[in-house]
């Protein structure tokens, strides 16, 4: 389904600057500003939802029914109901409640207004209660269809490449605070919809405004409602060593690694979701069932919060890498095999993007293995958060990016080692992806 977008928005004329040069490209550049208001603002009370959903189902309900403490098989109930009402969403409202998680990050375009109370609707149930997914999907839907909406009403004799230029500048504003940064987002973007050349100049320059004026809103309404700006932050990070040859010895490992697990992942994913499409309410039940026993299994096999498991894992990884001492080596291994299964079933049938899951799987996987030697920690926190990144969504850019830029100055010593791991997963997970069928059925764009 579509969430982002298209990956040629504007056809390519003989003068690509051509369009900027008119009035009419000025006043697209107005409406994108205009327009990265009320999306930004609208994406931020997306993301204040989803957060009370997440703390009144995990935590204010147990209390009220009388329990102390949220029990460890609080989540099989809670995601056995959720997956229930995913898949009657999915199964009865237009859209099918987004794009399919387990495909990846698509470039596809911008979802017709009647698509997005379904994609909406979805996406607050399985971020809400726990299903092993991100937000930046849905919003990049959520922005990228209001905005194409809102020029509509203002302006309905829009072309088609105006309103693919607005409906991109609209997913610029949603997820522009998300990852960080607006120039992480702006990079995501770019990279999911292949835009190149000079073409990229006259797409990105609206992105880039709405995407601007988006982070100074998320900004100003995390500050004046107390809530924060939900963005992707680590906090205090561990000092990290300069790149050494045993460095890039992990480098190497960690990119393999995280390509077989990633094409695993891929793989049993997609597999569980073309069963999950035959039944889909009750398939998507089970499915939900079966992420809420993993995290009862590593809660009672960890002793830790079986809340690891469960969500994103975008606020957990701050902790994890501040207090990595706290962990056995078995207890991360526990994790990432619980999180990796729960990640695959979650893709398979909820909604939502999957970004954050895939850097917390990795992030934990160079934790653990920084308990070796010659890894440093902060070192392999960086390499497995990237590694795993392309190795899911296939941009090596923005991985690099997300793994470096998250962890500030200390991203900088360690980016050498955190390129070279990213590469080597790029370049592997291609080898291990099947090549598209040609004309005829014969392979084509094998690596």
């Amino acid at each position: 389904m579509p969430t982002t977008p298209p990956a040629t928005p504007l056809a390519v004329p003989e003068d690509p600057y051509a369009a900027v040069r008119t009035r009419k490209y000025a006043g697209l550049l107005l409406m994108a500003a205009v327009l990265g208001v009320p999306v930004s603002a609208i994406a931020f009370g997306f993301l204040a939802l989803v957060s009370e959903l997440q703390s009144l189902t995990y935590t204010e309900l147990p209390k009220a029914l009388g329990f102390d403490a949220t029990p460890s098989w609080w989540p099989v109930p809670l995601l056995g109901v959720a997956g229930l009402l995913v898949g009657l969403v999915v199964r009865r409202l237009p859209g099918g409640g987004g794009h399919r998680p387990a495909e990846g990050l698509v470039s596809t375009g911008a979802p017709p207004a009647a698509d997005l109370p379904g994609v909406v609707l979805a996406a607050l149930v399985s971020l809400g209660v726990g299903a092993v997914l991100g937000p930046e999907a849905p919003l990049i839907a959520l922005g990228g269809g209001l905005a194409v909406w809102a020029a509509g009403r203002v302006k309905r004799d829009l072309s088609p490449d105006a309103r693919s230029l607005v409906g991109a500048s609209g997913s610029f504003a949603a997820v522009s605070a998300l990852l960080g940064s607006p120039l992480l987002g702006a990079f995501l973007l770019m990279e999911v919809s292949g835009l190149a050349g000079p073409m990229l100049g006259v797409v990105l320059v609206p992105g880039l405004l709405s995407a601007g004026i988006g982070a100074l809103i998320f900004t100003g309404l995390g500050s004046w409602t107390g809530l924060g700006t939900y963005s992707l932050t680590l906090g205090e990070v561990p000092p990290a060593a300069g790149p050494d040859a045993a460095g890039f010895g992990w480098a190497l490992v960690l990119g393999v690694a995280a390509a077989f697990a990633g094409a695993g992942i891929r793989r049993l994913s997609l597999a569980l979701q073309e069963r999950v499409e035959r039944r889909t309410v009750v398939a998507t039940a089970v499915m939900g069932l079966v992420v809420g026993a993993l995290a009862l299994v590593y809660a009672e096999g960890s002793g830790k919060d079986g809340s690891q498991v469960l969500y994103s894992g975008e606020h957990e990884m701050g902790h994890l890498l501040s207090a990595s001492a706290e962990y056995s080596v078995a207890a991360l291994v526990l994790l990432i095999v619980c999180k990796s299964l729960a990640y695959c079933a979650s893709l398979s049938c909820f909604r939502g993007g999957p970004v954050f899951p895939a850097m917390f799987v990795g992030a934990v996987g160079g934790i653990a293995l920084s308990h070796l030697p010659g890894l440093q920690l902060t070192a392999g926190f960086a390499m497995g958060v990237g590694a795993m990144c392309v190795a899911m969504l296939r941009l090596p850019m923005t991985s690099v990016l997300l793994a470096t830029l998250l962890l500030g100055r200390e991203g900088l010593t360690v980016m050498p080692l955190v390129i070279v791991a990213v590469v080597v997963a790029y370049v592997v997970t291609l080898r291990l992806t099947p090549a598209p069928a040609g004309p005829g059925g014969a392979r084509s764009g094998a690596v």
